[in-house]
């Protein structure tokens, strides 16, 4: 005697995503259910494929289909678990960049705290991790995707007016450093940064695309307000270091994206700490500020990364896939980082999306 489908389906919807709160099947994430003998094959598709709770999802599943077999009074089984990852949410026909299922802001307060390096390590990461991922240069005064991301020597191209991404490290990209002189000072007012803005935004051909991030300029001018007028947003992401003046900036970040009605998706400490190459960690700015200030603002903490030497190096090479294999706690700050964003794009989207609004007074 062996369990039936019925009986397989009611133990899967005993299993929670702990991060939803909701059971698999009512999520829809049960694909498929088998028995054959003693072998049940159970396949799963995740919200995301950096998914953390993978192993935990796992477990609860082998733990439910354990206790059906001995309420029902069978022999236990063995149980294989598949998982597949489609990411949910966006992508609509009607949508303004349609097949980009979410577009997330990259913010800071101020500059120099690292939101170019977080933004390039999160797009380069979850390509890694097996998401389709785009990454567009917002900051038009001062673009630097171009040098951390080794496009120096590629030339742009278009299909009318509509611009072709550069590929490059698993990831599509758009800078308008490729698109003009590269020693000629972006002097615009508001408005024709506005355009420009604008232009690589919805005029670059993304295609599909389970995350594009957008790496904003600093501060509360410009471009993030064009950026939050045009496009439903997941979510920002806040870059900050530890020490209180940068903490004192993404506090207006904050309130800025608050204020535009579009949801912090979490808080990230960079330049946490200096780990040297002998393994031995100096906090150069106070570690752990930005992880309290994110406390104290009920916002979720993404994770801290540190400082090294080779990620530097990297960042001026235009090597970014190569800050995953510096050692093992960078490695691990970074799929951290990446896991705990895709996390909270998944609670977000299985919540609703708010397109945000502007009211002037």
């Amino acid at each position: 005697m062996t369990l039936s489908n019925d009986q397989l389906m009611a133990a899967m919807a005993t299993v929670q995503d702990p991060d939803l709160g909701k059971d698999l099947v009512t999520l829809g994430m049960v694909r498929e259910v088998s028995c054959t003998g003693q072998e049940v094959a159970v396949h799963v598709e995740l919200t995301t494929p950096a998914c953390p709770m993978k192993d935990r999802i796992r477990d609860d599943i082998h733990a439910a289909i354990k206790a059906a077999a001995q309420s029902a009074g069978v022999a236990e089984p063995t149980v294989d678990v598949t998982f597949t990852a489609s990411v949910r949410g966006g992508g609509d026909s009607g949508a303004p960049l349609p097949g980009v299922r979410h577009v997330i802001a990259v913010g800071a307060g101020k500059g120099g705290v690292g939101k170019s390096s977080v933004s390039v390590n999160l797009a380069v990461g979850l390509a890694k991790l097996g998401a389709r991922v785009g990454l567009l240069d917002g900051d038009i005064y001062g673009p630097s995707l171009e040098t951390m991301l080794g496009l120096g020597n590629t030339s742009p191209t278009a299909r009318g007016n509509m611009l072709d991404p550069f590929e490059v490290a698993g990831i599509k990209a758009m800078t308008i450093a490729r698109l003009v002189d590269p020693e000629k000072p972006m002097i615009w007012r508001g408005p024709m940064a506005h355009k420009a803005f604008s232009q690589l935004l919805m005029q670059t051909t993304w295609g599909e695309l389970d995350y594009l991030f957008v790496d904003l300029p600093p501060g509360t001018g410009d471009v993030p307000l064009s950026l939050a007028q045009q496009l439903p947003l997941t979510g920002a992401v806040i870059v900050c270091t530890p020490q209180r003046v940068a903490q004192d900036d993404a506090r207006r970040a904050v309130r800025m994206f608050q204020q535009l009605e579009v949801g912090i998706l979490g808080v990230v400490e960079n330049m946490s700490w200096f780990l040297a190459d002998d393994g031995t960690e100096y906090d150069l700015f106070g570690r752990g500020g930005a992880e309290s200030m994110a406390a104290g603002m009920n916002l979720p903490f993404l994770g801290a990364i540190p400082l090294h030497t080779s990620m530097r190096r990297h960042a001026d090479e235009g090597t970014p896939a190569k800050n995953y294999e510096i050692n093992d706690t960078v490695t691990t700050a970074l799929t951290t980082l990446c896991e705990s964003t895709a996390q909270q794009v998944s609670i977000t989207a299985m919540s609703g999306l708010v397109q945000p609004t502007i009211s002037v007074h």
